[in-house]
């Protein structure tokens, strides 16, 4: 199986600059960032150890880096 990497740079080449400014300038910004990237980690790790986990519980952690993204990509796209 194949583990995509879900890192805002990586999905978010073309904001790559104002994604660094933000987590520079904005501290509530670089906070929400940095909760994404402690889940997608998470998630991350637990696919590529392959770790039994409740479907739900993944599902839950899933739409939750889902909805972080959103409002992360919310406020970047609003500096670019």
């Amino acid at each position: 199986m194949s583990i995509s990497d879900h890192a805002l740079k990586v999905d978010f080449p073309d904001y790559k600059e104002v994604i660094r400014e933000l987590r520079k300038t904005d501290p509530q910004f670089r906070e929400l960032s940095d909760q994404y990237d402690a889940l997608d980690k998470k998630i991350r790790g637990l696919e590529v150890r392959d770790v039994p986990t409740d479907d739900d519980h993944f599902r839950d952690m899933k739409q939750e880096r889902a909805h972080l993204k959103d409002r992360l990509y919310h406020q970047f796209s609003k500096h670019s």
